[in-house]
């Protein structure tokens, strides 16, 4: 492994160790939905970024960034997803039940 794919693996895992921060930390589906969102796809991208790279050419680069390009069109499609799911269920942003 050369020394920059295994920095970018930890750049992603210290993303997706923040992201799980996030969802333990954070009060509400909103804002947990958008913490993870945005840290996953960027915890996601370093970390295949970095297996990308340490794998060199063959068909399992090919197989890496087709689960880039699917994580990429699918993690904001999903966060809106859960996010109008629950905002139809009723439930309420953690600020508004505190006023």
């Amino acid at each position: 492994m050369t020394a920059l794919s295994i920095a970018l693996i930890v750049v992603g895992l210290f993303f997706l160790a923040v992201a799980a921060l996030g969802m333990v930390r954070l009060p509400d589906v909103y804002t947990r939905s958008h913490a993870v969102a945005l840290t996953d796809s960027l915890g996601a991208f370093f970390l295949l970024a970095g297996l990308a790279l340490n794998q060199g050419f063959s068909t399992n680069l090919v197989r890496i960034l087709v689960v880039l390009a699917l994580l990429y069109l699918l993690n904001p499609v999903i966060s809106h997803a859960t996010v109008r799911a629950a905002l139809r269920a009723g439930v309420k942003p953690w600020g508004e039940d505190r006023r």
